[in-house]
């Protein structure tokens, strides 16, 4: 603890973002350059290395927060890069796409605003990649056993790192023509720009990993035939199979799922294409869902030029404080939020319905309704109380040239025939079954991430994937690993 006062003379301050009407007409990182590092240290200096680090199980990593945060107070970045490397494959992730439940976790937080916890990790993860702490790391021998891995978002890419550092002969299977999962095709360039991913798969590539893209398993190569080539196979293809919204007109033309929409802008921004075809531009546009999907279409819409944009959100508007009674701290409370892309629409104006910033709240979709040629140009909505029953006399609508669903996802999408080639059973919900090894039905073969748990955040899937590895480790060397399990398969964050 090197400023044991720090929490009291240092208030919170976090990385200061671009004007909003400046970064909507770029898809850079909407963040100031170089404005975290002079802030930094102070921030680090308000831990108070509490005898119970309740952050430490707010987060699914284990991240050793306190240490960590006491080096950067005292400038050793170095020292606090192996700190955060040794519970975390990828902290340039989490520090930019994290909704930090370690914060929420913070000691500090039960009665001041919490470390930026968040701030520190991208700042340690940043230096660590521009003072080159971070090189390959290959392994000193081989086992002589090889793994699959089957998807390449974050939990793939932790499991695979996991286990070519552990000797074993790592190929990862993706079915797009990029590395990267959804940090590649669904989240934006300017929550994360890519050259972050670009940056890790490389070392990956250094340490011995190797990678097959636009291959995928179940429809390139059969789901079975491959499980008879590799020792141990595991998949971590992600939650990928969206919800639905059928209402009347959901056949109408121009209503997308977000996961349709994103990645098209996504490859614009990789160069593959000069406009989008599913552009906002000039367009009246809803999104149907109040989570982060849908404020990543929110923000994506608005550097597009739409004409307008708002958010539908079934769920009340928030308060601005934690309930104590309903979500006790160190739970992960339901507050309002102001995301970049909520922070960009409120300034810029760009939904001129919208309740708060972006988002109507407490809002059903009942129908669309369209023209003659077919396309649909208005939503119609109602209001809902607490049970998600509609209220007399709140019927309105909205124009929509382009309405996107964001409803979230149920689990692995199961038409290129993996789950069914290798026989997998799976829950009632749809996602894979596993037992408390990670193990599936099938001998050898494992499942993580979202595919396994269900739609989560990006720091269970790392955590995940490096538990994964360590199941699949012991598999493969007859009962026991070194690699670290951070978390089980039944896990599940804190709740009241």
């Amino acid at each position: 603890m090197a400023d044991p006062k720090g929490f009291l003379t240092t208030p919170r301050e976090e990385w200061p973002r671009r004007p909003a009407g400046e970064r909507v007409r770029d898809w850079n990182e909407v963040y100031v350059p170089g404005g975290l590092l002079p802030i930094v240290a102070r921030q680090a200096d308000r831990c108070m290395d509490c005898g119970v680090p309740f952050c430490h199980e707010a987060c699914p990593l284990g991240n050793l927060i306190p240490e960590w945060n006491d080096l950067v107070s005292r400038s050793d970045w170095r020292a606090a890069s192996e700190r955060l490397h040794a519970t975390n494959n990828f902290p340039e992730f989490t520090g930019r796409l994290c909704p930090a439940p370690c914060e929420a976790g913070c000691v500090l937080a039960i009665n001041q605003p919490a470390v930026t916890i968040k701030n520190v990790e991208c700042a340690i993860a940043d230096m660590a990649w521009q003072e080159g702490f971070v090189p390959p790391r290959p392994p000193d021998r081989l086992s002589g056993r090889t793994v699959a891995v089957i998807g390449s978002g974050p939990a793939g890419l932790a499991a695979a790192q996991q286990l070519t550092r552990a000797g074993h002969t790592v190929a990862v299977y993706e079915r797009n023509d990029r590395i990267g999962g959804l940090l590649r095709y669904g989240i934006p360039e300017f929550k994360m720009e890519k050259r972050h991913l670009e940056r890790r798969v490389g070392q990956m590539r250094a340490e011995g990993t190797r990678f097959r893209t636009s291959t995928a398993v179940g429809r390139d190569v059969g789901a079975a035939e491959l499980r008879t080539r590799y020792d141990a196979v595991v998949i971590a293809t992600g939650a990928t199979a969206w919800r639905e919204l059928t209402t009347p007109g959901r056949e109408l033309a121009g209503i997308h799922q977000a996961m349709e929409y994103l990645p098209l802008a996504n490859r614009v921004c990789e160069g593959d294409l000069e406009c989008s075809p599913l552009s906002a531009a000039g367009r009246h546009v809803v999104i149907v869902g109040g989570g982060d999907t849908g404020a990543d279409c929110l923000g994506t819409a608005v550097r597009e030029r739409a004409a307008s944009v708002t958010q539908l959100d079934i769920y009340a508007q928030p308060g601005a404080e934690r309930d104590e009674e309903a979500e006790p701290w160190p739970t992960y409370p339901r507050l309002y939020r102001l995301s970049v892309a909520h922070e960009e629409a409120r300034d810029l104006r760009s939904a001129p319905a919208a309740d708060a910033d972006a988002r109507l709240f407490a809002a059903s979709t009942l129908r669309f309704s369209g023209d003659t040629q077919g396309h649909v140009r208005s939503l119609h909505l109602v209001g809902v109380d607490a049970g998600r029953r509609p209220l007399p006399g709140t019927e309105r609508s909205l124009p929509a040239d382009l309405v996107l669903l964001a409803l979230g996802f149920s689990g692995p999408d199961r038409e290129d025939g993996l789950v069914d080639g290798l026989g997998l059973e799976t829950e009632p919900r749809g996602t894979i079954a596993r037992d408390r090894d990670f193990a599936t039905n099938v001998p050898g073969v494992f499942a993580a991430g979202d595919a396994a748990r269900g739609q989560s955040l990006v720091v269970w899937a790392i955590a995940e994937g490096r538990a994964v590895a360590a199941a699949v480790d012991r598999h493969l060397s007859g009962g026991s690993t070194r690699l670290p399990a951070p978390v089980g398969p039944y896990d599940r964050p804190m709740t009241a």
